[in-house]
């Protein structure tokens, strides 16, 4: 069996026996220091208890304790002894630097929660407390190490709180700190936690999952032993030695196969996973030539992560075969030093004699976390690109050079042109996948070949918001895009008063001089000039406010007459719907009113160019569009309509699905496929199976410009006599 960390909740743990643990694997630690630490928290919590009636000490103690099987350095123990003392109890920082030392203050300064600023809703309090982590994060990682122990033992315990409480926390955990774990490549807490949401989210599934592994464990445990004899035997006839486990999947691995492929307990065959250390990774590769050799590999189920590890260091290779008795078995094969990495992650490779340095234990995604925390103002939108991105992995596509990038499942090749470089994003005009042009659209897949073609004039628009699927993409093509939108405020900000001025017989450089202006954007609330003609351009600020705070011009603005003021109100307006209409070029879909907003198209109905629409304001999303006919949209999400329509000026590739049902004839998935190409229309996909009475049915994604375009595409198919119906889905 494998031997998985226990992260059992122990009652009687003592720290005693936390230090007999650590000096099994870290004899030169300090312990006397250790011990002051954990008798600081001691003293700290001695009045407390948890909800389960334990002094608050065993928490501590527990934490303390995962950190040990993760084979965490001195400083993590210590954070994970004192982790709740600065929030609890009225213990300093300051308290714990002078007691134990400056590293172990911070780590706890980063695992402490912000308790007294009052959050307008909870929801707002966990995005504030997660943004801290992620600064803390930046600086030294043990912070989310210490944080997913804490975590791992709360969750063992959780069954002492209300029920709405378990099934929040739980939630929580699965949004967070799950993906985290995933990404440290701590597999050992990622399929710990994942259980225990599911106990605590969906027990009656939990339980009834559990119920029927246990039923079958006898007959289980003799095929895994079985199999284990079958694998070495057939290792050591060629001279390979190796150890082998082999156990169940974990529950949740198991529920989300069932919710994936719609089925019961029963119907899931591949629920059995072994593992094979061998010495090195030439005798990886060995292995795994004899084992398909001696069953048959199921094909597409083979991944090799030891030539393209996963992010977080994970390195194994994959296979799933049919073994003994026809069971499907998925087998890993791997070295010693990938099998620690996979437990125990970014803790495998901690040099907790050298102690830590700045820089030493950094990661790229952590980095790109803490840049969305400079750029993302709203902490729900940071919660969002958190649970977006964390979890990223799933395609592994090359450049023409080689070089591999990993991205998130349905990734683009806009989100592949932002992964390389912002200017290779920003300035993208289309993509080749494997030689062949492909739309900005097109969903990648793992092996892809992928090159971006750019442009100097190219910038990015709206829609592209639509297209990328990936956080660090949609970051930084709303950062670029509320740039342009702050440029054209200023410009159109500054002739706004320019004119306004003029009217008065002055201009902006002579106010500049007399440092009036200045005056006036101080009174406006405003830091700059810039900030000024910004405000102005925008509506945030009006052009009689900035006129009656410049005091040469103040008494002439009271005196103005009406016809005056709308002379320049009139200027304003004209600047402004000029700039509107700038601003609607890159859009399919033109929104009245509304100018700096997300429009997306509506899956259930998929409206293009010349359909008749309708917009509705949707919680969270922007703008979405419908046919004006659609059935299927969900009134609960819809707040309120807005007035939309097609943008003439605008020009791209709509994605439509049409049905064809034909007579069953050879070659006629081939000529339908020439007559659509004929039209200059691209087949996105198609997907064809036989009905019966011999009919044949197919579904084209097809990409057309226009409904007049889809209505010419509809006509051609409708010309072929084995054609019986053609409709749009």
């Amino acid at each position: 069996m494998f031997q998985s960390l226990d992260f059992s909740h122990e009652r009687d743990l003592t720290v005693d026996d936390v230090i007999r643990r650590v000096e099994s694997y870290y004899p030169d630690a300090d312990f006397d220091l250790m011990r002051r630490a954990y008798e600081m928290a001691e003293k700290a919590h001695s009045h407390q208890k948890r909800s389960s009636g334990e002094p608050y000490i065993i928490h501590p103690l527990n934490v303390a304790a995962t950190l040990v099987k993760l084979r965490m350095d001195a400083d993590s123990i210590m954070a994970g002894f004192l982790h709740d003392v600065v929030e609890d109890c009225d213990v300093t920082p300051e308290e714990i630097e002078k007691e134990v030392n400056p590293a172990v203050a911070q780590l706890v300064v980063g695992l402490t929660k912000i308790s007294k600023i009052n959050f307008k809703t909870k929801e707002e309090g966990q995005a504030e407390n997660f943004r801290k982590m992620v600064v803390a994060m930046a600086k030294d990682i043990r912070v989310v190490i210490v944080k997913l122990a804490d975590r791992m033992h709360n969750m063992r315990t959780l069954q002492y709180v209300s029920d709405a409480k378990q099934k929040k926390i739980a939630q929580e955990t699965l949004d967070i700190y799950v993906p985290l774990a995933s990404r440290l490549g701590i597999n050992s807490v990622k399929s710990e936690l994942e259980d225990l949401c599911l106990r605590f989210m969906h027990p009656d599934i939990y339980y009834r999952l559990a119920e029927k592994v246990a039923m079958k464990k006898s007959e289980r445990d003799s095929y895994i032993t079985e199999t284990l004899e079958v694998l070495s035997e057939n290792l050591l006839d060629h001279g390979l030695k190796s150890e082998i486990k082999g156990r169940p999947k974990h529950f949740y691995s198991i529920y989300k196969k069932m919710a994936a492929r719609g089925v019961d307990f029963e119907q899931i065959h591949d629920i059995l996973a072994f593992r094979v250390i061998v010495g090195n990774i030439t005798q990886c590769y060995k292995a795994l030539g004899i084992i398909h050799s001696a069953f048959t590999p199921i094909p597409g189920r083979f991944k090799d992560y030891i030539a393209i590890p996963k992010v977080n260091g994970y390195q194994s290779l994959h296979t799933m075969v049919i073994g003994p008795k026809a069971e499907r078995i998925e087998i890993q094969i791997r070295t010693d030093e990938m099998d620690e990495v996979a437990e125990t992650g970014v803790a495998a490779h901690w040099k907790y004699k050298e102690g830590i340095h700045s820089g030493k234990t950094k990661l790229d995604w952590v980095e790109q976390l803490l840049e969305f925390n400079q750029n993302v103002t709203n902490n729900s939108e940071f919660m969002d690109v958190v649970k977006n991105d964390l979890d990223v992995g799933g395609v592994f596509v090359f450049t023409p050079r080689g070089d591999v990038f990993e991205l998130r499942h349905g990734a683009t090749p806009l989100d592949f042109a932002f992964a390389v470089h912002t200017q290779v994003g920003t300035r993208c005009v289309g993509a080749k996948v494997n030689g062949k042009m492909v739309p900005l659209r097109y969903t990648l897949k793992s092996g892809d070949t992928v090159e971006v073609m750019t442009s100097k004039s190219q910038t990015p628009s709206k829609d592209w918001l639509n297209i990328v699927k990936s956080s660090r993409a949609k970051t930084k093509i709303k950062q670029y895009l509320l740039k342009i939108e702050r440029d054209n405020h200023k410009e159109m900000g500054k002739d706004i008063l320019e004119k306004a001025f003029r009217s008065y017989g002055t201009n902006t450089k002579s106010l500049q001089k007399t440092g009036e202006l200045d005056k006036a954007y101080q009174n406006n609330g405003c830091s700059n000039i810039d900030e000024m003609f910004i405000n102005v351009g925008s509506g945030k600020n009006s052009v009689e406010q900035i006129l009656k705070a410049i005091p040469s011009l103040k008494k002439k603005v009271t005196e103005t007459d009406d016809e005056e003021r709308e002379k320049i109100a009139q200027y304003s307006q004209k600047l402004n719907q000029a700039a509107r209409r700038k601003s609607h070029k890159d859009n399919a879909v033109i929104v009245d009113g509304l100018d700096d907003i997300v429009v997306r198209i509506a899956r259930c109905c998929n409206p293009i160019p010349g359909d008749p629409i309708k917009g509705y304001i949707t919680r969270g999303r922007g703008i979405t569009v419908h046919t004006a006919i659609c059935t299927r949209m969900d009134q609960a999400e819809m707040n309120r309509d807005v007035q939309v329509e097609w943008n003439p000026a605008f020009s791209f590739k709509h994605p439509v699905n049409v049905r064809v049902i034909t007579h069953d004839k050879p070659g006629i998935l081939s000529n339908l496929s020439k007559t659509i190409n004929s039209t200059g229309v691209n087949i996105r996909s198609a997907l064809a199976k036989s009905l019966p009475d011999r009919k044949g049915s197919f579904i084209f994604e097809v990409e057309v410009k226009d409904y007049s375009e889809l209505l010419k595409t509809i006509a051609s198919i409708e010309s072929h006599e084995e054609v019986i119906s053609v409709n749009r889905v």
